[in-house]
C-alpha cells in the first residue's frame, strides 16, 4: 500500500504528540516511582490520568510448554521420555533450579537496580526518555526486568493464539514496536502492568518468570533448555562463562546464539560473522560486556573476570529430541500416537486447535509401547524386510496388541522416517504409518486376503454349524451369495474364484479348510450363510475399511478378503478370539495430562464382549491347526512351547499376512505392496522370497511377545460346535455312473467308482453301493460299483439232472454236474424199470439262483438220486 502524502502540519502533529507522551512518560515516571514528589500542572494531571485509564492487570498465562510423548521401562515401572513437540522448547525450573551466577549475570547486564525499584527503572527510562527527547525516532532501552517479563508475556499471548509464522512475527513486531506515539504509548502499558505486576509477585517470582519465559536464541526459550542446548548442563550448574553467554543472548537471541558454527550473521558483504571460525566474535563480545558490568557491581572478583573473559566460548550443542524422526525404532508407534491426538476433540474443536495443544499446551502423553517387544519388532524388520526393492513400492509393518486391553505394544516398519519433502520420491522414506488407517497414519490400508475369513468363521459358528461338517470345497463357479443388507451377490459373468496356486479343493471341514486356507472351502460356507452377517461381525470386531467406510461384502471375493484393511484392525479382531470374545478397541495412549499433571479425559476405548465365549473358543479350536505342523501358518510358529492361533493370508500374489496370537499378545504383518501389484513371489531380498518374509518377522516378534507375557492354554471349544454332523445318504442304485457321482457330490459325499462288475443291467448302471442308504457321518466317502452288462442271472432249476442243464445252458452258462445226495429205495435197491438219469432230480445251483455271473460262467448242479456214484 502507497505511503499517504504527510503535510508539514502533519509532521509537526506528529512530533508535538511524539514529544507530548515522552513528557507524560516523564512525569508518570516521576509520580509512580516516587509518589512523595509533588506532582502539579495540568499536563502533569492530565497524563497521570490517562496512565491510571489505561488496564492495569495483567494475567499471567500458562506458558507455552513443549508436550512430551513418554514409554515406560517395564524394568523399573518408570516413564522415560521418547520425544517432544513444541514450537518453544521450554523446561520451566524452581527459583533454587537455577545457578545465583546466572542471576546475577541477568541483573548486572539487563535490571542492576531490580531490587530496589517498583517495576520501573527510574535512572534508565530517564536516560531513555532524554534520548527521545534529544531527536531519536524510538523510545531507547530503559526496560526493567519487569517490563521485559511483561513484553514477553504480551508476546506469548499473542503468539498461542497465532496460526501461522506470519502471525506469530507480528506478535513479536507489534510488542516490540519503539517508534512514535504508538511505540511511547505501548511502552506507557508496558510501564503501567509492570508497576501493578510488582505490587502482586515478588521480585523472585518476577525474575524466575521472566528467566523461564525469554527467547534465547531460535526455538530455545527459557534458561533451563538453553543451559542444556549450548552447553549440555542444567542451569543449576552454569558457570560463569556459560552465564554470561546466556545473559548476553537476552540482548539479541537470534544474533548471540552459539548454536550456528556456520555464523548466525553475515556483514555488509555477506560474510558470515559469529561462527566458530571467529570464535563467536559477536557473543564474545557481549560475553564481555556481561562479565564487565558483574565486576562493576562486585559481583565477581577480578581474577573470576579476567578468567572468563580470557576463556574461549566452547559451546557443547545438545538438539532436544524433538518430532517423530527424534524417536529412534519408535518413529511410526510416535506417529502413530500424534495422529491419535490431533484427532481427539478433547485437545480442540479444530485441527489448528489441536495442533497448537500438541506444540504448545505442555501435554505429558504416556504411551502403551513396550520396548521388549517394539525393540525385537524393529530389529526383526529391519533383519528381513529390505527398506526398498527395486521396481516396486515395497513396504511392510508389524504391530503387537495386548489382546486382554487393546494396548498397542509395539509398530514397526520397514522405511525410514521422515517428514522432509524433499525425500517425498525416495521410496525408502516415508512419514505413512502402513500399520494405521486414512485417520490414524494415513494409511488406507491393504487387501486382507485370507485372514479376512476369520469373519466367515465366526459367522458359521454364531449360525449353530459345526466346524465339522462337511462341505463340498472343490473348486466351482459359486453362482450366487445372499446378502439381506445390500442385496445378494449374483455372479451373472460366471466368475471362478480360484485358490491359491489354483488348487481343485476338496470336500472337508471348516477345520481342514482353515488349516489349509482353503479359498472354495470358504466360499461354500459363506453360500451357506449371509454375506451381511458376515460383514456384521468383521464391524463389531473392529475392522473397517482403510478409508474408514464400513465392510458391506457386496461380492464373494470379499470373503477371501478383497477389501483394503489395517494391520491394526486385523490385529483387534483377532485379538477378540485370543480374549475370550471380548473385543478392545487399540489405544496407544494410557493418560495424558497436562502441564500440572492433571489428567485429560480423552475418548474413551471401550472393551465389549462382542461374540460368545463358546463360538470365540471354538474359533480358537480351528484357527490352532494353522500354526500346527501342517498348517499354513507352521513357518510363523516360534516352537517356544507357547499355544498360539493364527491365520495366514495372500492377496493373488502382491499382498501377503501372518497374523498369530497366544492368549495374552496377538501380532498382525503385512508384507507387499504399498501401491501397485508387483508379484513378491517371484522377487527375493537377502536370499529370500519377498512372500515369505512375514513368517520370520512375525515368528521372531511373537516370541519375544511370548517371553514377556506368557501366554496360556485357549478353552476348549464348544462340543456342540465341533460335533459330527449326520447327513442323509441317498440311494444311486439303478443310476448312471455319472449321475450317481453328481448326486452324490451334491449331497457332499466324495465317491469312489470301482472296476465294472457283471450285470445284467446296461454297462454303466450302478448296481451297487457301499454304504448304503440311510444317516452317515458328513463326508463318508461312498463306493459305487457300475454294471459291465455282461451279467447273467442263475435261472432257478427243476426237474431232472438232464432238463436242469438245458435250462443253463439255455441261459448261456456252463453247466456241470454238482453234489449228488443219495435217497435210496424201500428196499434199498436200485428201481431197475426207470432209466437212471430219470432217478436224478435237480436241487439247486451253487452260485445259487438270482445270482449274476458272467455269461459262459460255470454253474453246478446239485442233485439227488437214490444212490450216488
Amino acid at each position: 500500500m502507497p505511503e499517504k502524502k504527510r503535510t508539514a502540519s502533519g509532521v509537526l502533529g506528529g512530533l508535538a504528540g511524539l514529544v507530548g507522551l515522552s513528557v507524560a512518560a516523564g512525569v508518570l515516571i516521576t509520580a509512580t516511582i516516587t509518589p512523595a514528589v509533588a506532582v502539579t500542572g495540568a499536563a502533569a494531571s492530565s497524563a497521570i490520568s490517562m496512565f491510571e485509564n489505561m488496564p492495569d492487570y495483567l494475567a499471567i498465562d500458562d506458558l507455552m510448554l513443549p508436550s512430551t510423548i513418554y514409554t515406560k521401562d517395564q524394568a523399573t515401572g518408570e516413564y522415560t521420555e521418547l520425544t517432544q513437540f513444541y514450537e518453544q522448547n521450554r523446561e520451566p525450573v524452581t527459583f533454587d533450579e537455577i545457578a545465583p551466577v546466572m542471576y546475577d549475570a541477568l541483573l548486572s547486564s539487563e535490571d542492576p537496580r531490580f531490587y530496589e525499584h517498583g517495576g520501573i527503572d527510574l535512572i534508565g527510562t530517564s536516560r531513555a526518555l532524554l534520548s527521545n527527547l534529544s531527536g531519536s525516532s524510538q523510545l531507547q532501552g530503559g526496560s526493567s526486568i519487569s517490563q521485559q517479563y511483561v513484553k514477553n508475556v504480551l508476546i506469548q499471548r499473542c503468539e498461542s493464539n497465532a496460526t501461522s509464522d506470519e502471525e506469530k512475527q507480528q506478535c513479536f513486531t507489534e510488542a516490540t514496536n519503539s517508534s512514535g506515539s504508538d511505540g511511547i504509548e505501548r511502552k506507557l502499558q508496558e510501564m503501567r502492568y509492570s508497576i501493578a505486576l510488582e505490587q502482586e509477585y515478588s521480585k523472585n517470582e518476577i525474575l524466575l518468570g521472566y528467566l523461564n519465559i525469554v527467547n534465547l536464541g531460535g526455538t530455545t526459550y527459557g534458561v533451563e533448555a538453553a543451559a542444556h542446548h549450548y552447553f549440555n548442563v542444567s542451569a543449576a550448574d552454569l558457570t560463569l562463562g556459560q552465564a554470561a553467554v546466556i545473559a548476553g543472548i537476552v540482548q539479541n537471541p537470534n544474533t548471540y546464539r552459539i548454536d550456528m558454527p556456520g555464523g548466525s550473521s553475515t556483514d555488509r558483504d555477506g560474510n558470515p560473522i559469529n561462527s566458530a571460525e571467529d570464535g563467536y566474535s559477536l557473543t564474545k563480545d557481549r560475553q564481555i560486556y556481561v562479565l564487565d558490568r558483574m565486576l562493576s557491581d562486585g559481583k565477581i572478583t577480578q581474577d573470576q573476570h579476567d578468567e572468563a573473559v580470557a576463556a574461549p566460548i566452547e559451546p557443547n550443542i545438545t538438539d532436544p529430541t524433538t518430532g517423530c524422526a527424534a524417536a529412534g525404532d519408535a518413529a511410526y508407534f510416535c506417529q502413530y500416537v500424534v495422529s491419535v491426538v490431533r484427532q481427539d476433540t478433547a485437545l480442540g474443536e479444530t485441527q489448528d486447535e489441536r495442533d497448537r495443544t500438541l506444540k504448545r499446551g505442555g501435554l505429558n502423553i504416556y504411551t502403551t509401547l513396550d520396548w521388549r517387544v517394539q525393540q525385537q519388532a524393529q530389529d526383526s524388520m529391519n533383519a528381513y524386510a529390505p527398506t526398498s526393492v527395486g521396481g516396486m513400492d515395497f513396504g511392510s509393518t508389524a504391530v503387537s496388541i495386548e489382546a486382554s486391553t487393546g494396548r498397542i505394544l509395539a509398530i514397526a516398519q520397514n522405511t525410514k522416517f521422515s517428514e522432509d519433502a524433499s525425500l517425498a520420491d525416495d521410496p525408502n522414506y516415508t512419514s505413512l504409518v502402513y500399520a494405521g488407517n486414512s485417520t490414524y497414519g494415513n494409511s488406507d490400508g491393504f487387501n486382507a486376503g485370507s485372514t479376512f475369513k476369520l469373519f466367515t468363521l465366526v459367522d458359521w459358528l454364531e449360525q449353530g454349524h459345526s466346524v465339522n461338517e462337511v462341505l463340498d470345497g472343490r473348486n466351482r463357479v459359486f453362482k450366487t451369495m445372499r446378502n439381506s443388507c445390500t442385496g445378494d451377490w449374483n455372479n451373472t459373468s460366471n466368475t471362478l474364484i480360484n485358490n491359491f496356486n489354483k488348487v481343485g479343493g476338496s470336500v472337508g471341514t471348516p477345520m481342514s479348510f482353515t488349516a489349509q486356507s482353503l479359498n472354495s472351502g470358504y466360499l461354500a460356507m459363506a453360500s451357506e450363510l449371509d454375506l451381511c452377517d458376515i460383514a456384521n461381525d468383521a464391524t463389531k470386531m473392529g475392522v473397517t475399511r482403510g478409508d474408514g467406510t464400513p465392510i458391506t461384502m457386496q461380492y464373494g471375493t470379499n470373503v477371501i478378503g478383497s477389501d483394503n484393511v489395517s494391520p491394526i484392525a486385523m490385529a483387534g479382531a483377532y485379538a477378540t478370539i485370543a480374549n475370550n470374545g471380548t473385543y478392545c478397541e487399540p489405544t496407544a495412549i494410557d493418560k495424558v495430562t497436562n502441564s500440572d499433571g492433571d489428567a485429560l479425559k480423552l475418548a474413551e476405548k471401550t472393551c465389549t464382549q462382542v461374540l460368545t465365549p463358546e463360538v470365540a473358543a471354538t474359533a480358537a479350536y480351528a484357527l490352532q491347526g494353522v500354526m500346527a505342523s501342517s498348517g499354513t501358518g507352521s513357518q510363523g510358529n516360534p516352537w517356544d512351547g507357547t499355544a498360539l492361533i493364527g491365520k495366514t493370508g495372500t492377496h493373488e500374489s502382491f499382498q501377503t499376512w501372518m497374523i498369530e496370537s497366544s492368549t495374552k499378545v496377538t501380532t498382525a504383518v503385512w508384507v507387499g505392496n504399498a501401491s501397485g501389484d508387483a508379484d513378491l513371489f517371484t522377487q527375493y531380498a537377502n536370499g529370500r522370497q519377498l512372500s515369505s518374509l512375514r513368517y520370520s518377522i512375525a515368528r521372531d516378534i511373537q516370541h519375544s511377545a511370548n517371553v514377556a507375557y506368557g501366554g496360556d492354554s485357549f478353552p476348549a471349544p464348544d462340543p456342540n460346535l465341533i460335533r459330527t454332523v449326520y447327513r442323509d445318504l441317498p440311494s444311486v442304485i439303478g443310476q448312471s455312473t455319472e449321475q450317481a457321482q453328481q448326486t452324490l457330490s451334491d449331497a457332499g459325499f466324495t465317491v469312489t467308482v470301482t472296476d465294472a462288475a457283471d450285470g445284467v443291467e446296461a454297462a454303466g448302471t450302478i448296481i451297487s453301493q457301499s454304504p448304503g442308504a440311510g444317516k452317515v457321518a458328513g463326508g463318508t466317502s461312498v463306493t459305487i460299483t457300475p454294471s459291465n452288462g455282461n451279467g447273467v442271472s442263475v435261472p432257478g432249476v427243476s426237474g431232472t439232472l438232464a432238463q436242469a442243464q438245458q435250462t443253463l445252458s439255455g441261459a448261456g452258462l456252463n453247466p456241470v454236474v454238482g453234489t449228488c445226495t443219495e435217497t435210496g429205495s424201500a428196499s434199498g435197491e436200485k428201481d431197475k424199470d426207470k432209466p437212471e438219469d430219470k432217478t436224478k432230480t435237480a436241487t439247486g445251483t451253487d452260485p445259487a439262483g438270482g445270482t449274476v455271473v458272467a455269461r459262459g460262467a460255470t454253474v453246478s448242479i446239485n442233485y439227488t438220486a437214490a444212490s450216488c456214484p
